[in-house]
């Protein structure tokens, strides 16, 4: 419905993101909720979440009544004090106030000026900085702190320039790193609290700092690593608000922590995540781990290294060589123990060059192979009239090709080694298109479509093809395609005539013998008596020979044929009433008896189907073709069953067409091709993280998979899908230690995480705040979404042939 008259809505165009910046309407402002201290009264503000602090005290001062010298506003976030509202000229995004969070005006009774405010130098403009100390002793990437809130060490410069985020970063949320540890508090207990739909970021994190090689990296003093000049990071912002984070979740004990100054990060780097919207905590791990690795890349300056073919090489000698081009590039706690290598497959489809690439991943993104098949239902038509039409529903893989739906037709048809199937799509019961593009996707193909096959000799393309398409109703004028009531009908047929056969007669007998089965009287598929004449261009009787059809019972011929003998017919009127048209059917002519086949022509023929037609042969079985795939209204939904990680592995490292906007270029045929691919494990991280494909996306329906999937917790061993022979130096054996989980739909969901404490052996569930233990046997359910493994590394035998326990995990 349009907006039409009222008031005027005023929205403010902002921009967005440090790294790629955008303009955006702030549809929704920023909601505050301001705390009057003199008398506790409520006042709720609308303001953009990109104004300055002085617009926001010039709008709580129009409201109060008030002068901006003798007030203080304070973040009151969960109604406590964390820092004064003091620097003028920064934004509210940059204080991290988040939606429908309070604020606390504080005036004071004598009507004094609050001793809120000094004068600061940095840089080359004043600003104005909170008097108050630092309340903790431990500060960025494990620098020690001064009393007024800045490092000694390194990280008092960590961000050069924005001294004010590194004071806002050590005050954020009023923390006390030591303060709120008790006796008895053990690290890693610690919930966090939601702000507003960030349960996905939760989820992420919790899962990360977790990561026992991750969290024992950032628990140490890792400001050596920081790259602040690395173009592709964030200026070490994001590794700091990340450590700084672990942090406090490690050493809080059970006290929840509120991840402000982390979100506003996010919002900065990747404006994706800002606002309170939901997200996908897959898409923001992907983000995350990327952006660690970007500033804490050890490599400072990136060289340049070409890109070098294989050229015969050992697989070995060539992935040796790649993965130390990449790390020359890329060098960070991330890729020492999250990143590793695979085998790229292609094959063009033409030439059939191959061509292998070995390149890095981060984590494995494997599909549910229930949501990789496609049931599909097809007519299959036979081009020597052996037997009647029959549809087949096969199972195809939903990103495969026209090959795969051939090869699976092949399959379900018992088609003969001299045999080959072309497949169709009929619209308005003509051919709209054959489809001989082997490597087209099979998305093309709607469910509501209609597709067909047809049994044709192997080498039809030698042959002159006839492409049949059914006309009803009409006068059998001479001048067919005016006449007031044509219409056509039925699914199309398509034949080929013999070798040699080029005359109008040799038609007839080719579409007499494509109609045999549809003959009203018969009690097998055999008939006998035929006399053609070709002198006169008119066939008076018809011969077909009849093989059998193995796969159907009802076509086989038992102890005996039965014979069906076709009456005399007379030339005249043994002849169909046959029209030559062109391909979009505009025009019409008839066949007359000196039509002569030129030579590679294939022709299209309209069928005049008179009253003597219609009772001689049963037209019912070219009408009412099956659609590709039809959902039963009244068909209960089964329970989806279960599927093992492995069957989705494999499903990930199956051979597969690319897409046709994901072309190959060919280096042999110059040109982008439809290549097939193929992926092998070749190199697996100490930190295996999985995700679990459960939403699929297209142009007109978005859906997710509940599908239990069966992962194993102990001991996955992946030793047969990695296909380096110099990789059994190292254990392919996982343990399970963290899960990110989604409940719910794409509208309404949920994220929570599992985590395993390895010093307990325990397993908790973080649920945003509340941090609560729960069994092992509760932790495999439908919701499972990432999943995290550690490599468990090969103890040793104590004695030569001794027994040790195989498996530990790796500390």
């Amino acid at each position: 419905m349009r907006y039409k008259g009222g008031p005027a809505i005023p929205r403010r165009l902002i921009l967005q993101g440090d790294l790629n910046k955008n303009f955006i309407v702030e549809v929704y402002p920023l909601c505050l909720k301001v705390i009057d201290s003199r008398d506790n009264t409520l006042s709720v503000i609308q303001i953009s979440k990109k104004a300055s602090i002085h617009e926001l005290y010039d709008k709580v001062c129009a409201i109060h009544k008030l002068e901006q010298e003798k007030i203080t506003i304070w973040d009151y976030f969960n109604k406590r004090k964390y820092s004064r509202l003091t620097v003028l000229d920064r934004t509210l995004e940059e204080y991290n106030l988040q939606m429908d969070q309070e604020i606390l005006l504080e005036v004071p009774f004598d009507g004094s000026q609050t001793p809120a405010f000094r004068k600061e130098s940095t840089g080359n403009e004043l600003a104005l900085v909170p008097m108050q100390p630092s309340r903790s002793s431990v500060t960025i990437a494990g620098g020690p702190a001064l009393s007024n809130g800045y490092s000694a060490g390194h990280s008092s410069n960590l961000i050069q320039g924005n001294s004010f985020n590194s004071v806002l970063t050590d005050l954020d949320d009023g923390y006390d790193l030591l303060s709120t540890m008790t006796k008895g508090d053990k690290g890693g207990l610690a919930g966090l609290q939601n702000l507003g739909n960030t349960c996905f970021m939760n989820s992420a994190i919790q899962c990360l700092v977790h990561t026992r090689p991750l969290h024992e990296y950032f628990l140490q003093d890792y400001s050596e690593e920081i790259n602040k000049q690395n173009p592709l990071g964030m200026h070490g912002e994001l590794a700091v608000a990340f450590g700084e984070l672990l942090r406090k979740l490690w050493s809080s004990g059970r006290t929840p922590i509120a991840p402000r100054a982390f979100k506003g990060k996010l919002a900065r780097f990747a404006p994706q995540f800002s606002g309170y919207n939901q997200h996908d905590s897959q898409e923001l791990l992907a983000f995350l781990l990327d952006g660690l690795h970007e500033d804490l890349n050890r490599v400072k300056q990136k060289p340049y290294i070409e890109a070098k073919d294989a050229d015969g090489r050992p697989d070995e000698e060539f992935a040796s060589e790649c993965w130390q081009n990449h790390k020359a590039r890329n060098d960070s706690i991330i890729v020492d123990v999250c990143q590793g290598q695979y085998k790229s497959t292609l094959v063009c489809p033409y030439c059939r060059k191959v061509s292998v690439t070995f390149d890095p991943f981060m984590y494995l993104s494997l599909p549910l192979p229930l949501s990789v098949t496609r049931t599909m239902t097809i007519s299959v038509f036979c081009g020597d009239g052996s037997a009647l039409p029959m549809p087949y529903t096969v199972s195809v893989l939903k990103r495969g090709c026209f090959k795969d739906l051939s090869q699976a037709l092949n399959t379900a048809c018992c088609l003969k080694s001299d045999e080959s199937l072309l497949l169709a799509e009929v619209y308005e019961h003509r051919i709209f298109r054959y489809l001989e593009k082997l490597f087209e996707p099979l998305s093309m193909i709607k469910d509501d479509g209609h597709i067909v096959a047809y049994r044709l000799p192997k080498n039809h393309d030698e042959l002159t093809r006839i492409e049949i398409i059914h006309l009803g109703n009409a006068k059998g004028t001479s001048d067919i395609l005016s006449s007031g009531d044509r219409k056509l009908f039925g699914a199309p047929l398509v034949t080929c005539l013999p070798e040699g056969a080029q005359t109008a007669a040799d038609i007839q007998i080719a579409i007499h013998k494509v109609l045999a089965p549809l003959l009203r009287r018969r009690s097998n598929f055999s008939i006998n008596h035929v006399n053609t004449n070709k002198e006169n261009g008119c066939a008076t009787g018809v011969n077909v020979d009849r093989p059998v059809n193995s796969c159907n019972s009802q076509f086989e011929s038992r102890n005996h044929k039965d014979k069906i003998e076709l009456e005399q017919m007379t030339c005249g009127e043994s002849s169909f009433h046959l029209f030559l048209t062109d391909e979009k059917g505009l025009s019409s002519s008839p066949i007359e008896n000196d039509f002569i086949i030129k030579f590679d022509q294939s022709l299209k023929v309209l069928l005049d189907w008179t009253d003597k037609e219609k009772e001689l042969y049963d037209a019912s079985y070219l009408e009412d073709l099956p659609v590709v795939y039809k959902v039963g209204l009244a068909v209960k939904k089964t329970r989806q069953e279960s599927v093992s990680l492995f069957s989705c592995l494999e499903a990930f490292l199956k051979e597969e067409p690319l897409g046709p906007d994901d072309m190959w270029y060919c280096p042999r045929c110059k040109e982008h091709r439809q290549a097939t691919k193929k992926l092998d494990l070749w190199k697996l991280p100490d930190i295996l993280v999985v995700h679990l494909k459960r939403f699929s996306y297209s142009r007109y329906i978005k859906n997710k998979l509940d599908t239990f999937v069966n992962f194993p917790i102990h001991n996955l061993d992946l030793s047969k899908y990695v296909k380096c022979k110099d990789a059994g130096l190292q254990s392919h054996v996982y343990e399970l230690y963290a899960i990110s989980n989604h409940y719910g739909g794409l509208g309404g969901g949920h994220y929570s995480a599992y985590a395993k404490l390895i010093e307990e052996d325990r397993w908790y569930h973080f649920d945003d705040s509340h941090v609560s233990p729960v069994s092992e046997d509760e932790i495999k359910t439908a919701a499972a979404y990432v999943l995290f493994y550690q490599r468990v590394k090969v103890e040793p035998k104590t004695q030569p042939g001794g027994p040790s326990d195989p498996h530990s995990p790796t500390c």
